[in-house]
């Protein structure tokens, strides 16, 4: 049975790896850690280490490259018992304002979907992370006109949803999400009776793989943003 999204009025897009690149950076990054501590540790060791960091930091820093950056250098003490050196805490330091200045890559057909969409949708941002990193890329994207509202949430939860939901007095059953990641943006909006449609993004972060067991039915997944105008128009 296909899915019917006849009702929908507002579409909300989430923004890291469904409108621009976002992982891609990140996993750079890592590469260029381990890279800085290798003669500590394996680079499979380092990894594992800064994960573990990156977990028990995410209520104190929230997500996004700052938060990122300071568990890194955290990582470093750890994994080099307080010996690291100034010059590579320097480079960490570097490698997250090189995060930070890069410049936005839309992904494929992202202007062609939202230039579409909002003639007929209320479009909307829902995405986590750093309020100022996302306010600076969206403006670096040229995204902004698209959108009737922008919102940088602190987690993508059920809660965190229906508390915006009905701060923008939008009805649960005309609401359909947008977004790479089956955690975030998929299984907590079905939770609370909206539509979800997820587009996978060819890298994950750790913290968002949903074991396949725990897939959730009832979405659409696509291959491509553009092929979302087969199903609103």
């Amino acid at each position: 049975m296909g899915l019917d999204y006849s009702h929908i009025k507002v579409v909300g897009f989430d923004a890291d790896d469904t409108l621009w690149v976002n992982e891609t950076y990140f996993r750079e990054a890592e590469e260029k850690f381990a890279e800085l501590l290798e003669h500590y540790e394996t680079k499979n060791k380092i990894d594992q280490e800064l994960f573990k960091v990156e977990m028990n930091n995410l209520e104190l820093y929230g997500f996004g490259i700052k938060g990122f950056m300071l568990s890194m250098i955290e990582s470093a003490m750890e994994l080099s018992n307080n010996n690291v050196s100034q010059e590579t805490i320097n480079k960490i330091l570097e490698i997250g304002k090189f995060m930070i200045s890069r410049p936005v890559e839309l992904l494929d057909g992202v202007e062609e979907v939202l230039a579409t969409l909002e003639k007929k949708y209320r479009l909307i941002v829902l995405t986590k992370g750093d309020l100022l990193d996302q306010e600076r890329k969206l403006d670096r994207s040229g995204l902004s006109a698209y959108f009737h509202h922008v919102e940088v949430l602190s987690d993508k939860k059920e809660v965190n949803y229906q508390n915006l939901l009905d701060h923008l007095e939008i009805e649960v059953g005309e609401f359909l999400m947008v977004g790479n990641s089956l955690k975030s943006d998929v299984i907590p909006i079905l939770n609370i009776g909206a539509a979800a449609v997820h587009v996978p993004f060819h890298t994950t972060w750790a913290h968002e793989v949903v074991p396949e067991d725990e897939h959730p039915n009832g979405h659409l997944t696509l291959n491509s943003l553009k092929d979302l105008l087969k199903y609103l128009n």
